[in-house]
């Protein structure tokens, strides 16, 4: 459900598109440019430039990465359908960074 939740608000947005990550799991693209992946439904990792993820991570919002703590990746841990809203919105500053800066 949050995976097919997550598709069908992701996909409607323009260029946006959906594959298999080189790690597993589903990733979503704008254009060429990784906006994040999901390993199964409890996992989202997201790229931030690391001043947006020094701001996401004190706020609390999401954790450092699990493999690249130091790195500008951000971990989101999905615990149910309630973290869908997040979720999206974090996806949804990626796809406003990227279009923006690509346009």
């Amino acid at each position: 459900m949050i995976l097919e939740t997550l598709k069908r608000e992701l996909l409607s947005l323009e260029g946006v598109s959906v594959h298999t990550h080189r790690f597993g799991g589903t990733e979503f693209r704008y254009q060429s440019k990784e906006l994040g992946h999901i390993h199964g439904e409890k996992l989202a990792d997201l790229p931030f430039p690391k001043k947006t993820r020094d701001e996401l991570v004190a706020a609390e919002v999401v954790k450092p990465h699990h493999v690249l703590p130091d790195s500008g990746w951000v971990s989101f841990y999905i615990k149910g359908e309630e973290d869908i809203p997040q979720l999206l919105t974090l996806f949804q500053m990626q796809y406003e960074r990227w279009k923006n800066k690509l346009q």
